[in-house]
């Protein structure tokens, strides 16, 4: 069997397994009320939703050129990973929306991306302020957790404020995960989830990656005083305000990991589930799977061939160079580069993808790789190295091949890691 071929079949069924609709469907409550939706998986939730639920009226947020009506709700267009106008737009349409619940009630599907996609900044900050803010902390190295802690102190929507908007209305919130531990307070930065992040935890994550010099004067000065007790707090686990709030998580990236272990199994394929919890600097990851995957080869350890190592999560790109990218492709290069020095060109072959069909600022979900990747490149004079170093992935396998475009999947369940093997 052709592994690289496989793989390329596996992108359909990923997305297949990635879809949201059916999952809230299997989940949604009965009954009618306000339906706000937002994240890259909003329609497909707000679909599944309104299978059983009867919208009274609400909105739904979704990534430019991503949007489709759902019954009569509200469409709005955003922007991602960085907020602008348009964001700020859906923040005060989402507010509104949940202040004119508080005479009936209200459902909140959150899938990722609608950290960016929806924003209302706290006086006296603006969306320019937010929006540097978050470009910054995205290039800075830092988990999704403390990126989230910093932005859900900015703003209105976030960190379990969106629920006290509506307070008393009961809030019901459904939440397709995007982050490793699927903590519902960190998805979408938990619009109705109790914050357990403080303004301090903010303050530490600014000093811990040297951001303070960077952001705006005026973020810095309104986390400081935040921190001094100055800036009223977001809403913690167990405030009055929520107490007529439940959320639930109702799809994660260890789904799609089991629908395809199952799947590969089918095949043939002695598959095994690494983690859902992937984490850590992509270039970094990328050489411990490589170790992983040698192990695997040669002793058959942790699963015997042939093969399938399986893993998801999201790793972090600490943005030294110029050149274009996204987490995915530069942990599948420097996957590549590591199983060529090993001396493995053709007997194993990575996935790194996206489930969103984004990865970075670029119109890839991903890439396919093997240690023959690598060769090719040197053997057209390209430095694979250079290419890593450079933050310059997807430049690199639009030269070799390899990337893996599937465009907008109206999902978002996280990351993926597929690497196939033959001894």
């Amino acid at each position: 069997m052709e592994l690289a071929d496989v793989l390329e079949g596996l992108v359909a069924e990923i997305v297949e397994l990635s879809r949201l609709d059916a999952r809230v469907s299997s989940r949604a409550p009965r009954g009618r009320g306000i339906v706000i939706a937002m994240g890259k998986g909003s329609v497909q939730m707000a679909r599944g939703l309104l299978e059983s639920f009867e919208a009274e009226g609400g909105v739904v947020v979704t990534g430019k050129g991503a949007g489709q009506r759902v019954g009569g709700l509200e469409l709005i267009e955003s922007s991602h990973p960085l907020p602008d106008e348009s964001s700020l737009r859906a923040g005060e349409a989402v507010v509104e929306w949940a202040r004119g619940a508080r005479g009936s009630s209200l459902v909140v599907l959150v899938s990722g991306g609608a950290s960016a996609l929806v924003e209302k900044p706290l006086e006296p900050l603006t969306i320019e302020d937010l929006r540097e803010t978050t470009r910054h902390l995205l290039a800075s190295g830092a988990t999704i957790q403390e990126i989230n802690a910093v932005r859900k102190h900015l703003s209105a929507t976030k960190g379990g404020r969106l629920a006290a908007l509506a307070y008393p209305a009961p809030v019901a919130g459904l939440y397709a995960s995007d982050v490793p531990g699927d903590n519902m307070d960190t998805i979408g930065s938990g619009p109705t989830v109790g914050d357990p992040t403080t303004f301090k935890d903010a303050e530490a994550v600014l000093e811990r990656y040297g951001l303070t010099r960077l952001l705006p004067e005026a973020v810095v000065r309104f986390i400081r005083e935040g921190a001094a007790g100055l800036r009223e707090e977001t809403p913690k686990p167990g405030s009055p305000e929520l107490s007529r709030t439940s959320n639930e998580l109702v799809a994660s990236n260890m789904d799609v990991l089991r629908g395809l272990e199952g799947r590969l199994r089918g095949r043939g394929f002695n598959a095994i589930i690494l983690t859902s919890r992937l984490e850590g600097e992509a270039r970094e990851v990328g050489r411990a799977l490589a170790s992983v995957t040698l192990e695997a080869m040669n002793r058959g350890v942790p699963v015997a061939s042939p093969g399938a190592i399986l893993a998801g999560g999201e790793t972090t790109v600490r943005v030294r160079g110029k050149g274009k990218g996204g987490r995915n492709m530069e942990l599948a290069l420097s996957w590549a580069i590591a199983m060529r020095r090993w001396g493995s060109l053709k007997n194993a072959f990575m996935l790194s993808m996206d489930t969103d069909g984004i990865d970075g600022f670029t119109d890839a979900a991903g890439a396919i790789a093997s240690g023959e990747s690598v060769e090719r490149a040197i053997a057209m004079g390209l430095d694979p190295q250079r290419h890593l170093e450079d933050n310059d992935s997807y430049s690199f396998f639009e030269r070799v091949g390899g990337l893996v475009r599937t465009g907008p999947t109206g999902s978002n369940l996280n990351s993926l890691q597929v690497i196939l093997f033959e001894r």
